[in-house]
């Protein structure tokens, strides 16, 4: 069931998606070559705790991280760690901030140093097709709408779109209805009503969409072994259109 939220209750996904912005513009600070994960993590870890909040994901269904850090071909999930970043490479930060009972969620894909230009086309493919989808999010619209706005963004390029890992709504809890997949049929779907609090979150590829988990239960690959790009917002449906809840 789809759970709307009062303006009060947005507001306070708002505040919480203050904060993770403000993580993000610090993890972006501290990418760089020679940084390990883990520093990544103990950093945003450290900024939330003292704002009075709690990192979303330490401890969800048991992962041990307050980020995800997934690095050149891991998709989602990926582990902090002693992995060191080295020029080049590319990382994919998700971070969940809950405040006053209420999750934000956001990701952003950070350049290490100098990459190649097909991996900042990637990135920049990626975003866009985000902010594509961010603004048919308005009352009256199909979910099937939306998806489709990512997937027809991307796929002109030959980019894989990773469809076993999607959006989702969020607000008291980090994984609420409905599921936003990043590929979809326009005109279909659930129609998008004001009071909706989802996170869109386009995965996209190099290579194929076809996806696999590792031994560790968590990290998540491209099958062919190639980089991956991810961004996120967290938005409200209003009556203007769609609010962006994860902004500084």
């Amino acid at each position: 069931m789809i759970r709307k939220k009062r303006n009060d209750e947005i507001q306070k996904i708002r505040e919480a998606g203050r904060l993770l912005a403000k993580v993000l513009q610090l993890m972006e600070g501290l990418v760089m070559p020679g940084i390990r994960t883990a520093d990544l993590d103990a950093e945003a870890e450290a900024m939330i705790r003292a704002a009075g909040a709690l990192p979303t994901f330490k401890g969800y269904q048991g992962f041990p991280g307050t980020l995800c850090t997934s690095v050149n071909e891991v998709v989602v999930h990926g582990i902090p760690g002693n992995q060191t970043l080295a020029e080049g490479d590319i990382i994919s930060v998700d971070c969940g901030v809950t405040l006053d009972g209420y999750i934000a969620d956001s990701a952003r894909t950070f350049a290490v140093g100098r990459v190649r230009p097909e991996l900042e086309a990637l990135m920049e493919s990626t975003r866009r097709s985000l902010f594509k989808a961010i603004d048919l999010c308005r009352p009256g619209t199909r979910l099937g709408t939306v998806s489709h706005a990512v997937e027809a963004h991307v796929t002109p390029a030959g980019y894989g779109v990773v469809r076993e890992y999607c959006g989702h709504g969020v607000g008291r809890a980090l994984h609420e209805d409905p599921q936003i997949p990043n590929h979809g049929r326009p005109g279909t779907g659930p129609i998008l009503e004001t009071g909706w609090t989802v996170a869109i979150e386009p995965m996209i590829n190099l290579g194929t969409h076809r996806v696999r988990t590792l031994d560790d239960g968590w990290t998540v690959v491209t099958e062919d072994g190639r980089p991956s790009a991810h961004f996120e917002h967290t938005i409200a449906v209003t009556t203007k259109g769609a609010a962006i809840l994860t902004l500084p």
